[in-house]
């Protein structure tokens, strides 16, 4: 049924979930949909991004037979349940077999490939992962180098599997790369060879998976210390996609566009698994997704020619299409598109779909949740700013709470407090007991970090965060590696990172630096030590700012509200202040939206204030003009 109101997931949530006779897991589903489409497509891969190119596509009936050779050969190798299989890969057919047969076998641990290689390291270690699957050597991708070089590091894998890309290609560049490079290394393995030797008709292991049993383990930035794991049960797994695909009323006649990672839950859940379990057709598009430019410029035409219905991207992904020319292409097939991970400035998204004829779904969702939490109803009220309805069979409520974190009460509506979710979606708890501390409120609500509200029809709107995180173009970035590569320098007493408004990417890393008294360094000497110290590229900070003294709390914790505030008032003053001579700016709380910046400004004529309301709206922020 198609979702309008809040009344019409309370109706679907009058059959219990024990009731619906869901699959117990990922591999019972795929199993199901194979059984019930087995000559449908259902994963179709672009290499190169253009609407000429020959697609790679296999029916439901061949990808389950992959899943199953996969799963299969990774059980020969000594993957076990309970025991993990990291995969270092980018958006191919093979990440698929590897996400599911890793979960029919085992446990699958998703790693962002972009990270340094220390960083994988200590995710691989941290899963205890017994094999670890990435790309054998291939022009343009360092993925290879970065495994080779942490090889003698990882002496507990039992096996190193390489997908090779140099199979997608037309000969003869197949066997020329192949002869530039030569044989794999030794004891490596090549994952086409490995599955091709194993059944696809059965599981070799036997084993029966319940629904309780840890399917995948997958790392956020998390808001202190190292990144966490959080793991995802067959059950969490198996009911988001359920409820995505009802949210999204995914049928089998849909194509959906998947060019978010598939190391992401996004990718993986709602233009993977939920399109899936309906008997839709996912359309793989190229490796790296939407971060490979010839996709974006062909995208309109990609579209037209696998009559794609359903896509899902962050801001930056629609601003950039914004700019590739729509017109004398033949969309008709698009139903809406989903914009979720980090906020999206209402005149985006009416610009987008001005240019497009296409509806914009904002949603919300996190890692520990499993992926999706709530969005705006396909089939009912879109509310523009707004992150939507509670998703069929989680719970949200919004929460007060104290100083210390602790539960006080349940929110009023439009009251702002803590978001918070329970249910078969939401995960129980970080793989490593430490990292639980204080994530849960009123028994089992699991505390986002996200501030918000909760209007009279059930619709959610973000306020701002308790926790600290900086979200990067929907990838979240975790402030404390900023600050522990910062702390590295002798000159810094106190830092502190926060995000700051950007057009794109919604926020980007800033730093805020006490120095040590006496001492004396350039920002850009600092800017030049972050680079060169934080493993993560995107958390590098774009600006530093040398502060006499940082703003505490009365317990003499930095207070990053006030440097959040300030950073917005530096971003809109380096706006304005040419546009609009004198002008000031401040930053206040906000009753209803967390915080607005309060722009005051001389009298102007329309044609200017026209200007300065158009450079506003290019942000995510709640403002208003004043005029003194």
């Amino acid at each position: 049924m198609s979702i309008t109101s809040l009344r019409d997931i309370e109706l679907i949530e009058e059959t219990p979930l024990e009731a619906r006779d869901l699959p117990a897991s990922t591999y019972e589903l795929l199993a199901r949909s194979a059984a019930r489409h087995g000559a449908s497509p259902a994963l179709t891969f672009i290499l190169q991004g253009n609407a000429e190119e020959q697609p790679y596509r296999l029916t439901y009936a061949e990808l389950f037979a992959r899943i199953t050779q996969t799963a299969n050969a990774f059980h020969r190798l000594g993957l076990r349940p309970g025991r993990a299989v990291s995969f270092l890969l980018p958006n191919l057919p093979q990440t698929h077999f590897t996400l599911w047969g890793g979960e029919a076998a085992g446990i699958v641990n998703a790693i962002n490939p972009l990270l340094e290689a220390e960083h994988i390291a200590e995710l691989i270690r941290a899963a205890g992962s017994d094999i670890l699957v990435t790309l054998a050597p291939f022009p343009g991708s360092d993925l290879w180098d970065k495994v080779a070089h942490l090889r003698g590091e990882l002496p507990e894998l039992k096996a190193i599997v390489t997908v090779d890309m140099a199979n997608l290609l037309p000969e003869p560049m197949i066997e020329i790369i192949k002869g530039q490079r030569g044989p794999l290394p030794e004891g490596v393995l090549d994952f086409d060879e490995l599955i091709a030797a194993c059944p696809a008709d059965h599981l070799e292991s036997g084993r029966v998976i319940q629904a309780d049993d840890i399917a995948s383990y997958f790392h956020t930035g998390g808001t202190t210390g190292t990144p966490k794991l959080a793991p995802h049960t067959h059950r969490n797994e198996v009911v988001m996609a359920f409820s995505m695909a009802m949210a999204a009323d995914f049928g089998e006649n849909d194509t959906t566009l998947c060019g978010l990672p598939l190391f992401h839950v996004n990718g993986m859940m709602v233009t993977g698994l939920a399109p899936l379990y309906t008997g839709a057709e996912v359309l793989l598009a190229t490796p790296q997704g939407y971060r490979t430019p010839t996709l974006i410029q062909n995208f309109w035409s990609i579209i037209e020619r696998h009559r794609v219905t359903f896509f899902s991207g962050v801001p930056t992904i629609y601003a950039a299409l914004l700019q590739v020319p729509s017109e004398g292409y033949d969309l008709s097939s698009l139903r809406y598109a989903l914009c979720g991970a980090a906020p999206m400035p209402v005149e985006l998204i009416r610009q987008f779909e001005r240019k497009t004829g296409l509806s914009l779904i904002e949603g919300y969702g996190l890692t520990e949740g499993t992926c999706g939490t709530s969005a705006n109803p396909a089939g009912g009220e879109r509310r523009a700013g707004s992150i939507g309805l509670r998703m069929p069979y989680c719970e949200v409520k919004i929460a007060l709470l104290d100083e210390q974190g602790t539960y006080l009460r349940d929110a009023a509506e439009n009251e702002i407090g803590a978001l918070c979710i329970r249910g078969a979606t939401v995960f129980r708890g970080y793989l490593h007991a430490d990292k639980n501390r204080d994530i849960w409120v009123d028994g089992d609500w699991f505390n986002t970090g996200d501030l918000g509200r909760m209007d009279t029809d059930g619709y959610l709107w973000l306020t701002g965060r308790s926790k600290d995180l900086i979200i990067r173009g929907g990838h979240n970035l975790d402030p404390q590696m900023i600050e522990e590569a910062l702390h590295r320098h002798p000159a810094v007493a106190l830092a502190a990172a926060v995000g700051k408004p950007d057009r794109r990417a919604g926020e980007l890393p800033v730093a805020y630096v006490q120095l040590v008294a006496g001492a004396q360094v350039a920002e850009a000497d600092l800017l030049e030590h972050a680079a060169a110290h934080i493993a993560e590229r995107a958390a590098v900070p774009k600006d530093i700012w040398i502060v006499d003294s940082l703003p505490l709390t009365a317990v003499g914790k930095t207070y990053k509200p006030a440097l959040r505030q300030d950073a917005i008032r530096r971003v809109l003053y380096a706006e304005l202040e040419t546009q609009v001579p004198g002008v000031r700016i401040d930053v206040v709380p906000d009753a209803l939206n967390g915080q607005k910046a309060v722009i005051h400004t001389p009298p102007l004529d329309t044609r200017a204030r026209y200007r300065l309301e158009e450079t506003l709206q290019d942000f995510a922020l709640k403002y208003e003009l004043r005029h003194t």
